[in-house]
């Protein structure tokens, strides 16, 4: 992994959190239990805190980062899609950020919120709790329906899972040069349970 020390501020990471190799984590980052960071993420507290709490996922090629005195927060089962700078905003529990989205500074995402994929959300912008919204602006579109928040929360719990199944079984490989006739398809459990459990 390649995390980094800043000013004396190391980096804190739980042992139940899976972060990818190819990902940077520098300073005044925290990252909670069943996090997934995936590949190429930079996850940059050298200015501002950075709080990543229990059950987030941070998929591949995320950047977060912030002004001075500025946390970046994603709660509890937050979702950030491949791709999504997240500046000096807070995500609140069980929000997800779409692929490719940018939130600037000071923008609020509230709880079991979505903002669609390539969205741009200002600086200060607040969404509101349980609500859809996309574009560049975002604009709100609409309160999402109950089965759309569970949706939404069982893709989330699908990423925790696979945490803990790379902390578990993801390892570096030579690549095969054919494949056996009897090989299976990889298939997403979505009840895995950690050995340790």
């Amino acid at each position: 992994m390649q995390i980094y020390e800043l000013n004396g501020l190391v980096p804190v990471i739980s042992k139940k959190a899976f972060i990818h190799e190819s990902a940077v984590i520098i300073g005044d980052v925290f990252i909670d239990e069943g996090v997934y960071i995936g590949p190429l993420s930079s996850i940059r507290g050298d200015f501002g805190r950075i709080i990543i709490k229990k059950n987030a996922n941070i998929q591949d090629c995320c950047v977060l980062h912030s002004f001075p005195n500025i946390d970046v927060i994603v709660e509890e089962n937050g979702h950030i899609g491949h791709s999504a700078i997240l500046h000096g905003c807070h995500i609140k529990y069980n929000a997800m950020v779409g692929m490719n989205s940018v939130i600037m500074d000071e923008s609020v995402i509230g709880e079991n919120a979505i903002i669609g994929a390539s969205s741009l959300v200002p600086a200060k912008t607040i969404i509101p709790d349980n609500y859809l919204a996309f574009g560049n602006p975002v604009k709100l579109k609409r309160e999402l329906k109950k089965e759309e928040i569970s949706w939404k929360s069982e893709g989330s719990k699908a990423y925790t899972e696979l945490a803990y199944n790379c902390i578990e079984n993801l390892k570096k490989c030579t690549p095969l040069e054919k494949a056996s006739t009897l090989r299976n398809k990889l298939r997403c459990d979505m009840n895995y349970k950690p050995k340790s459990s």
